[in-house]
């Protein structure tokens, strides 16, 4: 089973130190959801891990949260993909639970479902917290430069160490995909 994670904002979605709020405050990144619908249309499932903490300090109700689900799924149907499931950590920063990055909660959770080592699972961030989550899951860490992902280039360089670094999503879709073609085919 071939499976990516993303985390949602600055990733997917371009970020707020306000936090993302309403389906009027998110704006998918530029290529961003072509990359998802690439990623499906070359076999992979694609799931997200994303803090949501805003719904821990009362910012937005879950209402609000689905929404913006609905229309990052309406979108990505339209481009012929889909987010195959959502875990999702609304704890307040000040009581994290296991769950929250860069805890590895949420990406064990995911593996557990799926039945598969998270050792085999690339993470997507774009944040020091996502790196960090997917070490302590042993997963594959994943850094993009949107979102906080140069912040975070800059800030930790040798602790990046080990961590493929891309431009974007898209331009880690694209690897990924010519790297799984390059693979022999078993028949």
């Amino acid at each position: 089973m071939k499976i990516v994670i993303l985390d949602r904002d600055g990733v997917i979605n371009e970020d707020s130190p306000d936090y993302i709020k309403s389906v009027a405050e998110w704006h998918p990144i530029p290529g961003s959801l072509e990359a998802i619908a690439r990623l499906c249309q070359s076999g992979f499932r694609v799931f997200v891990a994303t803090n949501q903490s805003g719904l821990g300090q009362g910012l937005f109700d879950y209402d609000a949260f689905s929404s913006i689900h609905d229309r990052l799924q309406q979108q990505l149907a339209e481009l012929g993909g889909r987010i195959d499931g959502i875990a999702f950590a609304p704890d307040h920063p000040d009581a994290p639970t296991a769950m929250r990055k860069p805890a590895p909660g949420m990406l064990l959770d995911l593996a557990r479902r799926l039945n598969v080592s998270a050792d085999l699972i690339p993470f997507v961030g774009d944040s020091w917290r996502d790196i960090e989550a997917a070490r302590a899951a042993r997963a594959q860490p994943i850094l993009v430069r949107t979102g906080n992902g140069r912040r975070t280039e800059t800030r930790h360089q040798a602790e990046l160490r080990g961590v493929a670094v891309y431009d974007d999503l898209a331009a880690y879709a694209g690897a990924l995909i010519a790297a799984q073609q390059a693979l022999p085919q078993i028949s």
